[in-house]
């Protein structure tokens, strides 16, 4: 298996520095956490791309939830960041009913057409996530699902994140986009997940301080989790 993707949540360009300081592969670039993460200022992308040289993708997320919001703004908002040099994205809705909003995500996905980009942990409140899987077979730029198999989190959802692993490089269509598991993700899911064939790992507060979203990203952390993912799988892990 080739090297673990390590995707770190950044506020800022310090937290960038920092995560690209402890090995970092990959950025997911929000703003205000007490909503789950919103779009950055275009301000706020030019210096983490200025800070930083490793891909950063960027929140499309104007609202708490996965309600699209308004749609309009939401392009307005990608258009302003493509123009600012930004070419990967984070973006997921859902409708009232639970089901992808697919108006919302293909009006996105033509404003960021040639981008790649992630569906996030929309489809852990979906009514059914294999409905979205479905939904979204094919869409251009999806190269991505974040997930932690449940809306509660990795530790409820792990079954489901072993299962969707094993069906990762199956050559089932609606599996082809990788698995990318965030939500609660401890060390000690490590070892099971990537022998199940999970190749990529999304973390925020768990490389943060004591204080929480309001402390930085560690540098230090970041690298204890790099320098655990690159143990060989005949090791063990944690």
């Amino acid at each position: 298996m080739s090297r673990p993707i390590f995707e770190v949540i950044a506020l800022d360009a310090a937290d960038a520095v920092a995560a690209q300081a402890g090995g970092a592969d990959r950025l997911e670039l929000v703003s205000d956490m007490a909503a789950d993460g919103l779009t950055p200022t275009r301000e706020t992308f030019a210096a983490v791309r200025a800070a930083v040289g490793i891909p950063i993708r960027v929140m499309l997320r104007t609202g708490a939830g996965f309600r699209a919001g308004d749609v309009d703004a939401l392009c307005r908002l990608a258009r302003d960041l493509r123009a600012e040099g930004a070419d990967e994205f984070v973006l997921g809705f859902l409708d009232e009913a639970g089901a992808v909003d697919l108006a919302a995500v293909r009006a996105l996905a033509a404003t960021i057409a040639g981008c790649r980009w992630t569906f996030h942990r929309a489809i852990d409140h979906a009514a059914d996530r294999d409905a979205v899987r479905r939904a979204l077979s094919g869409m251009p730029g999806l190269d991505t699902y974040l997930t932690a198999g449940s809306a509660a989190g990795v530790d409820d959802g792990l079954p489901t994140l072993l299962a969707e692993a094993a069906r990762n490089g199956s050559g089932d269509p609606e599996h082809a986009p990788r698995l990318l598991i965030g939500g609660g993700l401890r060390a000690e899911h490590l070892p099971v997940l990537r022998a199940a064939g999970a190749d990529a790992f999304h973390v925020g507060g768990a490389v943060r301080g004591t204080g929480g979203w309001a402390s930085p990203v560690e540098t230090a952390t970041v690298r204890s989790w790099r320098e655990t993912l690159d143990q060989p799988l005949s090791q063990p892990v944690g």
